[in-house]
């Protein structure tokens, strides 16, 4: 999923980063409350916020965050560890609080969650007829034996299959893939979308004409999602 991680300590901002996106995140990081919210609105699924910024304090934000048409999950990172702090914040509109000094495998997993929350999912794997997939190990199965997947399949997948009833335009799967390659050709949605396609089948993804793609049916499961 796209993230913007906002967080203007250097040292650990570029560990979240670095991390995410080997996660199999794409993250935009900005250091300063006035460059987030000139991020806005934009297709974030999560956004990991700070509080003590330079030019202000990150609860300052939520406002603008919560207004968006389609609002981001937020997860607090920050210092401020008393109870009042962990209310306040929770209060005003994030969805989760993690206290500094934190773990990196904790704070994904953590994103992980508030994504399924997000996402109106409780279960920890995605199930989709004969397709799986395990965000936390990144496997992604048919019919239980693994798929061999380049990371920006596997993240083409995981945003088309989070919302298999939704029109995804190209844009927003630019955005997934986004930090993966900086350098992406104007095509690159198309040449992971026919690579997926001969993975699973040709009616794996849908082309909805003139708006986008939508999750279809892998070949022999019908396309009907396990209860």
């Amino acid at each position: 999923m796209r993230v913007l991680l906002v967080e203007d300590d250097p040292a650990l901002g570029s560990a979240v980063r670095d991390y995410l996106a080997r996660d199999g995140h794409a993250v935009d990081w900005v250091e300063r409350a006035g460059a987030a919210r000139a991020c806005l609105p934009g297709n974030y699924a999560a956004i990991v916020l700070d509080l003590g910024l330079p030019d202000g304090d990150g609860l300052a934000l939520l406002p603008d965050i919560r207004r968006q048409a389609e609002p981001p999950a937020v997860l607090i990172l920050t210092a401020r560890d008393r109870l009042s702090d962990r209310v306040r914040g929770l209060d005003a509109g994030a969805d989760d609080y993690v206290v500094k000094p934190f773990d990196l495998p904790e704070l994904a997993a953590r994103l992980r969650a508030v994504a399924r929350r997000r996402a109106g999912r409780h279960a920890p794997v995605i199930e989709l007829g004969a397709l799986t997939i395990d965000p936390a190990a990144h496997v992604v199965a048919r019919d239980g034996c693994p798929v061999d997947l380049t990371a920006h399949e596997y993240a083409l997948v995981v945003a088309l299959a989070e919302h298999p009833q939704r029109v995804l335009t190209r844009t927003q799967l630019e955005d997934t893939l986004y930090a993966l390659d900086r350098g992406t050709v104007s095509n690159v949605v198309e040449v992971y979308v026919s690579r997926l396609r001969r993975k699973f089948g040709a009616g794996a993804i849908r082309t909805v004409r003139g708006i986008g793609y939508q999750w279809g049916a892998v070949d022999g499961d019908g396309g009907k999602a396990r209860p």
